[in-house]
Order: structure tokens, then C-alpha cells, then sequence
């Protein structure tokens, strides 16, 4: 299967990149090239190198590269460069004696000269159909009017930020990211518009640089407001400082500390599983009562030969029980055995008397 060369080309500094056909063409970063686009021909640079794809992952409409860029094409760009000055300053003039209520940031004149476009701001619609009209007759081209929002204009004027650096969008940010005041609450900077804003007017690019990593860095932090249990008593975090992982603690007697958290969870690991104690020494015995242990020990040679003894005691203290004092059992057997012996009749009475005749 036969594949595709692409190779990625910007127009502007820190502009959107584009891919497009390389053809047959040896192309490295910073070559200068003429591509067709959708509003005509114009002098991109590379800014990748090229690559190999399969036909069925190729962009859609896909543009191609006409030429490697000629000394004459760089003179032409130049030349152009010059009349977007003049023809940004006829426009205003223009604007001015109208009374619009719009604000001019730049002019751009196409690399064949077919169409020159003016960027503008707003803060509604405008109607700029006569304006157009004049500045028509007066270049003799076509005219393109296209408004654009605060950040654009920043990209496009360029200028020095807060930080006294080149602003972020105007030298390398290609495409603009959403920003929220969340962020800066997350990183603990101060709400402050003038500190936390940029040359547009909205929230600081560079706001969302850092915003994952201080998510991360902050699940390892204990939250503020919360009290621990220390080994000097209890104490409540009151700031925390995220990169360097550290924390501000209020203790109970009103001092202040910063604490690692490494240290702060080696404390509270400690106060939670105290080391265990040592088992305390028995008391010294006596020597008396050694001897006596240590006889008992000896001279009993088991509980077997005890338990005769006991038997015998309780045998007789059961006899003693049983038996009151000055009777005899085999006596109570014969008496009972003489009362329950019938009487034997004498033979006097056994026979009936005689009858004397």
C-alpha cells in the first residue's frame, strides 16, 4: 500500500499548525514553502518533520505543497509586510472620521495581494459596509473585515506580561486553553484581578501550567482547619505551602510551627502506636520465703500420695457424724429384731383345758 508524506506548516508565530502534503519534497523544521490553502497561496513554515500515514488517515481536503520557498517569494512577503502598515493606518483614519465604534489590531494581505483582511474588536456588531466600500476603491482588492475576541488581540499585538517575559500566546501558545478562577484558588493566589489578569484583560494563561501538578501535590497535605494529635498535644493546620510540601500547625499553647509532612506523619504514626513497654521485673522474693517454696517443692512428691490422708479424715469425720455418742449399731439391729419377733405362747396356753369328768 502506498503511503502519504505529511508535514506540519504554520503561518504565523505561534500560530494554529496545518498539515499538508509534502509530495517528493526533503523538508526539515524552519524551510520556508508555498502551499495552497483555501483562501489562495501563502508562505508557511515547517514545523515538524515529515511523516508517513496510510491513505485512509489522511485529513480530509487534504492541501498539498506547490514549491520550496525562492528568494523572489521571501521579497514578495516582505513587501507585503509594508503594505499591511500602510493600509492599517488608512483604515483607521477611516474608522476615526466615521465615528465607529471598533477597534483596529491588524491587517494582512494575502501572499498574491488578492485580498487584504482587517482584524478588529468590538463590543457589538458594527456596520462597516460603507467602510468597506472606501477602503475597496481606495486598494482596488478585495477587502475582508473579521472581528476577533480579547485573547486573539493580545496573540496578534503581542507585548510584556506581568512577569516582564514575552506574553505566552504571542511566542509559543498555540491554542488558548479555559481558565477559571478555580485554579487560582487551587495554586493559593491572592483573588486579586490585577495580579491574577493578563495584557487582554482575562484570567492568566499560565494559570493552567501547574494545575494538575498541584492537584497532586495536595492529596499528600492535610486540609487546613484540621487538628491532629501530636505528641506535644493537639495542634491545627493554618496554611499549607504545596510545593514544598510543607504545613503551618497552631498549637494548644498559641505557637506556630512549619512542619514537613514527612515528619508530621512520622509524629502522628507514634502517637497513634505508642511503642510497646517493657515487662516489669518480678519483686525479689525473700530468702525465707524461697526456703519455704523451695521445701514444699521437695518434700511433695505428688497430690497422689495426699489423697489417702484426706480420705481417711473424712472417713472418719463421716463415722463421727453418723454415730451419735453412746449408741451402737449392732445394738439398734438386735433390739429391732427382738420387737419383731412374735411372742412364742407357752404350751399351757396352747392347749385347751381338759374337761374333768
Amino acid at each position: 500500500m502506498d503511503h502519504l508524506k505529511l508535514v506540519s506548516i504554520s503561518f504565523h508565530t505561534a500560530g494554529k499548525i496545518f498539515d499538508f502534503d509534502a509530495q517528493e519534497f526533503d523538508l526539515s523544521p524552519g524551510d520556508k514553502v508555498i502551499v495552497e490553502t483555501e483562501r489562495g497561496r501563502a508562505l508557511g513554515t515547517v514545523v515538524k518533520k515529515p511523516r508517513e500515514i496510510t491513505p485512509d488517515k489522511a485529513p480530509p481536503k487534504l492541501k498539498s505543497i506547490l514549491r520550496i520557498a525562492a528568494e523572489n517569494d521571501l521579497q514578495m512577503a516582505k513587501s507585503n509586510s509594508l503594505r499591511e502598515q500602510e493600509a492599517l493606518q488608512f483604515c483607521q483614519q477611516r474608522v476615526k472620521q466615521r465615528n465607529m465604534e471598533m477597534k483596529l489590531v491588524r491587517a494582512e494581505y494575502l501572499f498574491d495581494g488578492s485580498k487584504i483582511i482587517f482584524y478588529f474588536t468590538a463590543d457589538g456588531r458594527v456596520d462597516f459596509r460603507e467602510l468597506v466600500r472606501d477602503l475597496a476603491q481606495h486598494f482596488r482588492t478585495r477587502i475582508e473585515m473579521r472581528q476577533i475576541g480579547v485573547r486573539d488581540e493580545a496573540k496578534q499585538v503581542g507585548g510584556l506580561g506581568i512577569c516582564g517575559r514575552e506574553l505566552c500566546c504571542s511566542n509559543h501558545l498555540r491554542e488558548f486553553v479555559p481558565v477559571s478562577v478555580k485554579m487560582a484558588k487551587a495554586q493559593g493566589l491572592a483573588l486579586n484581578p490585577t495580579k491574577i489578569s493578563g495584557q487582554c484583560g482575562r484570567l492568566l494563561c499560565c494559570l493552567a501550567y501547574e494545575y494538575e501538578t498541584y492537584n497532586e501535590m495536595k492529596k499528600t497535605l492535610p486540609k487546613c482547619g484540621r487538628k491532629l494529635q501530636l505528641e506535644s498535644g493537639t495542634a491545627e493546620i493554618i496554611s499549607r505551602d504545596i510545593l514544598a510540601q510543607k504545613v503551618t500547625l497552631r498549637c494548644q499553647n498559641g505557637d506556630r510551627c512549619q512542619m514537613h509532612i514527612n515528619d508530621l506523619q512520622t509524629e502522628i504514626r507514634k502517637v497513634e502506636n505508642p511503642p510497646s513497654k517493657s515487662p516489669e521485673k518480678p519483686k525479689e522474693e525473700s530468702k525465707n520465703q524461697a526456703v519455704e517454696r523451695s521445701g514444699k517443692v521437695k518434700n511433695r512428691p505428688g497430690k497422689t500420695q495426699h489423697r489417702p490422708n484426706k480420705q481417711k479424715n473424712n472417713n472418719k469425720t463421716a463415722a463421727g457424724q453418723s454415730q451419735p455418742a453412746g449408741k451402737d449399731n449392732s445394738g439398734q439391729e438386735k433390739s429391732k429384731r427382738r420387737r419383731r419377733r412374735p411372742r412364742r405362747r407357752s404350751n399351757q396356753q396352747s392347749k385347751p383345758p381338759e374337761n374333768k369328768t
